[in-house]
């Protein structure tokens, strides 16, 4: 079994990176002249992966143009969330009503992505396979962040996530998630942690932990950090 199609989440207002996002929407931000989402992208095409899906929203226009301008090996459509923004849980349920597959990996690109995380990936993907299971996130250990300020989300324990004790592990921005979790009939603006949350409290959420250090693109501060480096 493999993944066939990847969702980029790209409608966000960035608004943490004001006043550069006002104009420029945070994945086309570039750090050493290359933007969030092409990085995304090439790894997308690293991991054989044939199509890709990206959400748009707010200064949507300029995606069409940044692809028009650009010549990916691969076949990519953007996916417009419409009159109303549809946050993450929305924004992912309508790219998937566009597709006759049934599992997605889906990528934020807030995350400085790149082909190192290649292998860890389609690990990830052999055990989402494997187990049968529906949802898996990678996370990272917060010892591994390059934002000391970012705060843990999950535990991880035999690659199951739970909340109960410090939360040491950062999701870093991919997921791989069965179509038939979004149960809702109207897609409306709803958040993914609506349905982690479900998981959760079933005990039936999965993570697979990254060993790679971790750079995301938080605000101002760490942008110009990055662009340092």
């Amino acid at each position: 079994m493999k993944i066939n199609t990847a969702l980029i989440l790209c409608a966000g207002f960035g608004k943490r990176l004001n006043p550069i996002t006002l104009n420029t929407p945070k994945p086309l931000l570039k750090i050493n002249d290359i933007s969030m989402l092409e990085r995304c992208i090439y790894l997308i095409e690293k991991l054989g992966i044939q199509k890709i899906f990206i959400n748009t929203f707010y200064l949507r226009d300029q995606f069409t143009d940044f692809l028009n301008n650009k010549n990916f090996n691969i076949d990519i459509k953007i996916i417009e969330d419409g009159e109303h923004i549809l946050d993450t849980g929305g924004g992912i349920q309508n790219m998937t009503q566009n597709s006759n597959e049934t599992d997605f990996i889906i990528f934020n690109p807030d995350t400085v992505w790149n082909n190192n995380y290649n292998d860890e990936i389609l690990k990830m993907e052999d055990m989402y396979f494997s187990k049968k299971i529906e949802n898996i996130l990678l996370l990272a250990n917060k010892k591994l962040s390059f934002d000391k300020k970012l705060k843990g989300d999950f535990n991880l324990k035999n690659n199951l996530i739970n909340k109960e004790d410090e939360k040491e592990f950062i999701y870093t921005g991919c997921q791989i998630i069965n179509k038939k979790l979004f149960i809702r009939n109207k897609i409306k603006n709803y958040s993914i942690f609506e349905i982690w949350n479900n998981l959760l409290h079933q005990k039936r959420l999965y993570g697979y932990e990254s060993q790679k250090d971790f750079y995301h693109l938080t605000d101002l501060d760490i942008f110009k950090k990055l662009k340092d480096l």
